[in-house]
């Protein structure tokens, strides 16, 4: 091997890849989808923790005063709120501070709520966070005797929803990461498989004059990681576009949704396709080899 530069060994794996075009083709858009799903899943359940997260883990009570309430009412409103057992801290959040809020969240299109400006249609709120779930119930029914209170908003039920639905994706994401990481291998090992058998003629003759198992094996061991690498480059621009096309279509229809920016995601989700498709390529073609280059 010393007699040779890396790229001998670089150039004979895309001979290999071109000598076998359409089943290298299916390996890739094989491989390709796999890492599609499985970013996409990954990156599901990544913006639902975020979520959760804005959810104060399910502690958090929204309590709207009624419009007619004077300041006065309001204030004392407070006082009770914060008398109340088990509420631990209590945030009051006016009517134009919440309009204020929605305006930064609407981002180009915020000018849209300077029609309401003068006639703002929102209500006063308090913010609580409750320090004991055990007595939650005991916490809203109190709430409820307050005078003054328009309606009650609890994240708990919305909170519940989400962590069931993170629940549910993470066991559909297993089974997924197992099926078509066989899937991929297996694709990946018939490709490889053929490459070896074309050139099975030259692997006796290479045996023959004392040529090594890794001399031989190693062109085929770069043909898939090159597979799993082209894979891995083409998944990702398919899910930076088709992320960031969920991102600006949910993010302006769903405001209370809140999406990972995607320049926080692109170079961590990069690596991660980068680094299982180059393995999987690896393991496909280690498998491959086990059978032809021995003896």
């Amino acid at each position: 091997m010393k007699q040779y530069r890396p790229t001998y060994f670089i150039g004979q794996a895309f001979a290999g890849i071109w000598r076998n075009g359409v089943m290298s083709f299916a390996s890739i858009a094989v491989l390709m989808s796999c890492l599609v799903v499985l970013g996409s899943f990954s990156l599901l359940v990544a913006n639902i923790d975020v979520n959760l997260e804005d959810l104060g883990l399910m502690n958090q009570i929204v309590v709207f005063v009624k419009k007619e309430t004077p300041e006065d009412g309001i204030k004392a409103m407070e006082r009770e709120i914060k008398n109340i057992p088990y509420v631990g801290e209590v945030t009051r959040v006016t009517a134009e501070e919440a309009l204020e809020q929605m305006k930064e969240q609407a981002g180009d299109e915020g000018y849209l709520y300077d029609m309401v400006q003068d006639d703002n249609p929102l209500l006063d709120s308090f913010i609580l966070e409750y320090v004991d779930g055990s007595h939650y119930s005991d916490i809203m029914y109190n709430l409820g005797q307050l005078d003054g209170v328009d309606s009650i908003r609890d994240q708990r039920s919305l909170a519940n929803t989400m962590q069931s639905l993170k629940n549910g994706i993470m066991l559909v994401f297993s089974w997924f990461l197992i099926v078509l990481f066989i899937v991929s291998v297996f694709v990946i090992i018939n490709t490889v498989k053929l490459s070896v058998y074309s050139r099975k003629a030259e692997i006796s003759i290479m045996r023959y004059v004392g040529a090594t198992g890794l001399f031989i094996a190693t062109p085929f061991v770069i043909e898939g990681a090159l597979i799993g690498l082209t894979s891995s480059m083409l998944a990702f621009i398919v899910e930076y576009f088709l992320y960031g096309y969920v991102q600006n279509s949910m993010g302006k229809a769903i405001e209370i949704i809140r999406l990972i920016p995607l320049s926080d995601v692109s170079v961590p989700v990069f690596f991660a396709f980068a680094a299982v498709g180059v393995l999987t390529g690896v393991i496909g073609s280690t498998i491959s080899l086990s059978k032809y280059t021995r003896n």
